[in-house]
């Protein structure tokens, strides 16, 4: 008897070190666009861990939002400059909108929970630290974007804006969540 044939999570390629970026072409692991994308896709999982640890609904469904505009920068991330035509056809890049987006969602979130003026210590709830987390991740992916920009790897230069501003509105979104939890100082 045969078992009809079914799609495996695993291909073997990877297995001597090199990957496939998207639309093509083979890469090592380590290489620039991997590390890029790779610290990106960190951040989701703890974005994902964080959604799942809070209870407050409108970080639950900020947290969802942000996820799925990170799939977005790491697809870029994960396109060579040759191919970015190609994305362009399956994508809408990260555009100034996406950065005034999480502007205003910045300023909206300030004006409901009072921001530190001194260092904290992450960590007031499971869900905070967990974005806290996310927003560390960020600052890695944003480094690593920088490293692929110095090397004319990146072709949409809104890419480290909205990294950025991404990285301040975990920030936030981190205080927002512990809003009615003292804030421990460093």
């Amino acid at each position: 008897m045969t078992t009809p044939h079914r799609k495996r999570i695993y291909t073997r390629y990877g297995d001597a070190g090199e990957t496939s970026l998207l639309y093509g072409g083979r890469v090592p692991k380590g290489d620039p666009h991997t590390e890029a994308y790779g610290t990106a896709d960190e951040a989701v999982s703890a974005m994902g861990l964080a959604r799942a640890l809070s209870d407050d609904v409108e970080v639950k469904t900020l947290l969802k939002e942000l996820e799925r505009d990170l799939f977005v920068v790491m697809s870029e991330l994960a396109t060579a400059p040759d191919k970015y035509d190609l994305f362009l056809t399956h994508f809408n890049p990260v555009s100034p909108e996406m950065i005034a987006s999480l502007e205003e969602t910045i300023d909206d979130l300030e004006s409901k929970a009072e921001m530190p003026s001194v260092f904290i210590l992450p960590g007031g709830s499971p869900p905070s630290a967990a974005i806290d987390l996310a927003r560390a991740k960020i600052r890695t992916t944003e480094r690593r974007t920088v490293d692929l920009k110095h090397l004319g790897l990146v072709t949409n230069d809104h890419i480290l804006g909205y990294l950025n501003r991404l990285g301040d509105l975990l920030f936030v979104l981190a205080r927002f969540q512990d809003r009615s939890i003292p804030l421990e100082k460093v």
